[in-house]
């Protein structure tokens, strides 16, 4: 039986225009938990694995690596997203670097990537961050033994990093990826072995 047969054209026009909505709407960021998991610390020192296994960020990870690259120069001087991210600014907050401090407390974790940049991640955070005047929503915290920061720009562009521990606790994996309208724009795997 047809649609148009069974309701009204009314209502079956805004049946459509609201599977249509759904389909175009922006992401939603969930709340992460913020207790951390037993036994689950990765403080320390760490050092970028070079080898195929890893993909360092500023190795060319193609066109998009033009658009996802890394942040040398101070956090005062916010550069605007080019022509070429159509209008994307979650870019921004990606960091990276190949000599990483983590200092873990109870609430959350401090990252300083090569001794210039510190970020701070608190546990089960949902704020709004911002480089100069742009801005995106960012949740984190973690997923069983997962750490995980999700950051959100306003054009539902979604910044998703996860961090776990491997091999004994004497590995650290960082999983990157920018994902737009369902789409994967990038994606990166980091292994960092600890000092």
């Amino acid at each position: 039986m047809a649609i148009g047969k069974k309701f009204p054209r009314a209502l079956t026009t805004l049946v459509i225009c609201l599977m249509l909505s759904a389909c175009g709407s922006k992401p939603v960021l969930l709340p992460k938990s913020a207790a951390v998991p037993a036994g689950v610390n990765f403080s320390g020192r760490w050092q970028l694995r070079t080898d195929e296994g890893s993909k360092p960020l500023s190795a060319g990870a193609g066109e998009e690596h033009d658009r996802i690259s890394s942040k040398k120069s101070s956090r005062n001087t916010a550069r605007r997203p080019s022509k070429r991210s159509s209008g994307s600014a979650v870019h921004l907050f990606i960091e990276t670097g190949t000599n990483l401090k983590i200092s873990q407390t109870g609430d959350g974790l401090f990252i300083s990537f090569d001794r210039s940049i510190v970020e701070e991640y608190a546990f089960g955070e949902n704020r709004m961050v911002s480089i100069g005047p742009i801005e995106a929503q960012r949740v984190s915290g973690w997923q069983q033994s997962v750490f995980v920061v999700e950051t959100l720009d306003d054009q539902g562009v979604l910044l998703s990093e996860s961090w776990h521990l491997d091999n004994g606790g004497d590995l650290l994996v960082r999983d990157i990826s920018v994902v737009r309208g369902g789409d994967e724009q990038f994606s990166s795997r980091q292994y960092f072995e600890r000092n």
